[in-house]
């Protein structure tokens, strides 16, 4: 007898290129709140989530801050989650949002089709500082407890992987469509739904899960991103105001830990489907500024918001409301006040940059940010710079929303930036649903 046939493997092959890809889904855990709703909701009453580091994480050092998620991750999921990485249980829980507002069901009937796509920018970063905390623990014990220092976990690994959240979401799910993991840093989040949007145009998927997570805040982390002198300075008379993007005063950013998810559709796939439609995302823009390991540069943030808007067929005027990636270092909002300028003219679209209520979310920022400017389009109100009383004049050329949040209805179009260590630049485009359906009114 010859050998058996060897097993055959679906093959899906790319379809014609669809014109709209729509979203219709949204999860987030973030600082600001355990749900997209309630996120916005403390964005637009610039409502700041950055605290005191407890003094666990401050690792001695003095005026530590940190922006912590709202909730406990793993209250959200099962018990079988507890041992994974914290990083990985925020992803889970806003997949589960963001696919439970869509209405797609496990395993759905063109899972061959449906893909993930996830961005981090330092997958297990818990893991690993309470992997080291144990090691050096025990090394310096006696004999017994020197040669437990080599016993780990036997799933440490899988947990350190960057690419676990997007693993899980697709088993959990059965989704057998492409997957891919983005470490980009800053831009992570940004590149998985750019990616995303793509593979769904041009036809090789028609629906996507796009994540967006991270969850660094251990001694470790900060004390390495205090290191780099990027982070700011405890306010003395209200800690929560301490990051301030855009004004002369701005000291730094703060670190902060989230999850979020997106769910994108061919508006075939959701037409077919009557799923309700919250936005389309319509462009994407990528570049690298072949420039500085951690310096921005103009050139490049320009070439990927020009992108983005070629790739939406949009022009500059279309664009309402921009969340700019607005880290308050005084050579990031420089460098992005005088791109935007540059793309836009002077008083182009309203910016703010809602870092100064989150912080900095690194991997998930991307993510984060869109679904806030996409809730900014839904209500047509836009979030405000928050802290910023004392505007840089050096960023006079751009419209920042000071103060309290301003009404925009009829905004047509919205963007966000996100701009990486390495020179990574990725730019998204998000314009009004055809079918408009407009958010519930935030608690």
């Amino acid at each position: 007898m010859g050998d058996p046939p060897a097993p055959r493997t679906a093959h899906v092959p790319a379809r014609a290129r669809c014109a709209r890809v729509v979203v219709t889904g949204m999860g987030m855990v973030s600082p600001l709140g355990p749900d997209v709703a309630r996120s916005f909701a403390a964005a637009l009453a610039g409502r700041s989530a950055v605290r005191p580091a407890p003094g666990h994480l401050a690792a001695g050092l003095p005026g530590m801050l940190a922006a912590p998620a709202a909730i406990e991750p793993a209250g959200l999921l099962d018990a079988a989650d507890a041992g994974l990485d914290r990083a990985t249980q925020l992803a889970l829980a806003a997949a589960a949002q963001a696919l439970g507002e869509a209405g797609v069901e496990s395993a759905p009937d063109d899972a061959e089709r449906f893909g993930v796509f996830s961005g981090i920018g330092f997958g297990g970063a818990c893991t690993l500082d309470a992997m080291y905390t144990r090691y050096v623990g025990h090394l310096l014990g006696d004999a017994a407890e020197r040669r437990r220092a080599t016993v780990m976990h036997p799933l440490t690994v899988p947990r350190l992987m960057a690419n676990a959240a997007q693993g899980l979401v697709s088993m959990r799910y059965g989704l057998r469509g492409m997957g891919n993991t983005y470490c980009v840093a800053c831009a992570s989040s940004a590149v998985a739904a750019g990616e995303a949007l793509r593979a769904i145009r041009d036809g090789y998927l028609d629906a996507a899960v796009v994540l967006g997570s991270e969850a660094m805040l251990t001694p470790g982390s900060l004390v390495a991103w205090n290191a780099l002198r990027v982070l700011a300075r405890a306010d003395a008379a209200d800690p929560a105001a301490s990051c301030r993007p855009f004004d002369r005063r701005r000291s730094g950013f703060v670190l902060g830990e989230a999850g979020a998810a997106l769910v994108l559709e061919s508006e075939a796939r959701a037409r077919a489907r009557g799923a309700r439609e919250l936005a389309e995302l319509a462009g994407y823009g990528a570049s690298s500024d072949a420039h500085h390991l951690t310096a921005p540069s103009v050139p490049g943030q320009v070439a990927a918001m020009r992108q983005a808007l070629a790739h939406a067929d949009l022009a500059p005027g279309d664009v309402g409301y921009l969340n700019a990636h607005g880290t308050a270092t005084e050579l990031g909002d420089l460098s992005e006040a005088q791109a935007i300028v540059d793309v836009f003219g002077p008083r182009g679209p309203a910016v703010s940059s809602t870092k100064a209520v989150h912080g900095h979310l690194i991997g998930a920022g991307g993510a984060v940010e869109l679904i806030l400017a996409i809730q900014a389009l839904r209500t047509g109100r836009l979030p405000p710079g928050a802290h910023l009383e004392q505007p840089d004049p050096r960023c006079a050329g751009v419209d920042l929303i000071a103060g309290a949040a301003r009404d925009a209805a009829g905004i047509h179009a919205v963007m966000s930036n996100s701009f990486a260590f390495g020179g990574s630049n990725a730019c998204l485009v998000a314009r009004r649903a055809t079918t408009q359906a407009l958010a519930a009114d935030p608690p």
